[in-house]
């Protein structure tokens, strides 16, 4: 069975090297930290996302971030869902983008978003740091998800990807109609996952991508810590999340 997505909007700019970027890797523990559970899930408590314009703009990285705030809001008891004008707005804000003509629809990065995430909200809910996870390093995304209730990944789409049902290499592989970025670029909200993938919101609704499809295809994943999430959660001790805040106030990005 396939889906067709091919009219739908993208929006992320290509990765931009930063070395002060933080890495998951020096604040997350593995060793210390009790394996997270073989498959978890936060989307029982919604049943409706919405598109947050981006099947008429470029703003995936906006509409992940508010994906995230539902989710987050969700999983603590009164979920909140971000207006399209405040998703809009920020895309505005960002970007330069202009509603009314529709001119500097280009997309954003997705640190940039994260930036501005962190410095000025985005619909009133500001995040407290993001942290890069390594390339294919599944305990990382599966501890991302479970401990801080998502994870926020950027995704250098191949065409094949417009209708497939489930996100995987496709057959032709990373040649041709595979080939990485021969779409465009696309930033997704992960709210579970198992062992045949990843549970994602794009467009709207929840999506399946393989591991496969993650380790071949994303080229930039966050972990994202928010209060909007840990007000009521206690991370684990292999989480240092005081070593965190003291390297976040030494860095302006």
């Amino acid at each position: 069975m396939e889906t067709d997505h091919s009219k739908m909007k993208l929006g992320k700019l290509n990765p931009v090297e930063d070395p002060n970027t933080l890495q998951l890797s020096n604040y997350l523990n593995l060793n210390a930290l009790p394996a997270a559970p073989a498959q978890y899930s936060y989307t029982d408590n919604i049943s409706t996302w919405g598109m947050m314009n981006n099947d008429k703009i470029n703003n995936c990285t906006l509409a992940a971030a508010g994906h995230l705030i539902m989710e987050w809001t969700a999983s603590n008891g009164k979920m909140i869902t971000p207006a399209d004008q405040d998703i809009i707005n920020a895309y505005a804000a960002i970007t330069g983008y202009n509603p009314a003509t529709g001119a500097n629809d280009g997309g954003s990065g997705a640190k940039e978003v994260l930036s501005y995430w962190r410095k000025a909200g985005i619909a009133g809910h500001r995040i407290l740091a993001y942290a890069a996870l390594e390339p294919e390093n599944h305990q990382h995304i599966m501890q991302s998800v479970y401990l801080f209730g998502g994870c926020y990944v950027g995704l250098s789409l191949p065409t094949t990807a417009k209708t497939q049902l489930v996100w995987d290499v496709p057959p032709v592989g990373i040649e041709g109609d595979g080939a990485k970025g021969s779409w465009g670029g696309h930033v997704v909200p992960v709210v579970g996952y198992d062992t045949n993938g990843l549970t994602i919101v794009t467009w709207g609704a929840t999506k399946t991508m393989t591991w496969n499809f993650w380790d071949t295809y994303s080229d930039e994943s966050y972990a994202i810590i928010s209060v909007d999430f840990t007000t009521n959660k206690i991370a684990p001790n292999g989480f240092n999340l005081a070593s965190l805040k003291q390297d976040l106030s030494k860095i302006s990005s």
